[in-house]
């Protein structure tokens, strides 16, 4: 009856010690695993940031072009009416007393 008891015991005894061991492994495995999910998030931000600083480079660019195209037109625009005004200003003149004085 000793030795059933002395093997039911050994038997528990290495039972224990492979749950023990089971649940170290588990431990190391977590830590593996938060290790290499903290590294996969951070790679992740850091791609995503540089893709974020990419669209906003491009579309500051796109604003900046946009803005100096309508900055020479308008440019031009006022050059040529300057100087049609400039070409012109005596004959606005007389239509403008001409009109007056029809009255």
């Amino acid at each position: 009856m000793d030795s059933i008891v002395n093997k039911l015991t050994e038997i528990e005894d290495a039972a224990s010690a492979i749950v023990q061991h089971a649940e170290d492994q588990k431990e190391v495995l977590n830590t593996e695993y938060e290790n290499k999910r903290k590294q996969f998030d951070a790679e992740l931000e850091r791609k995503t940031q540089a893709r974020i600083d990419a669209i906003r480079g491009d579309l500051e660019k796109k604003t900046s072009d946009i803005l100096d195209s309508q900055s020479g037109t308008s440019t031009e625009m006022i050059a040529a009416l300057q100087k049609e005004y400039d070409e012109k200003h005596t004959e606005y003149a007389r239509e403008i007393l001409r009109r007056i004085t029809e009255v």
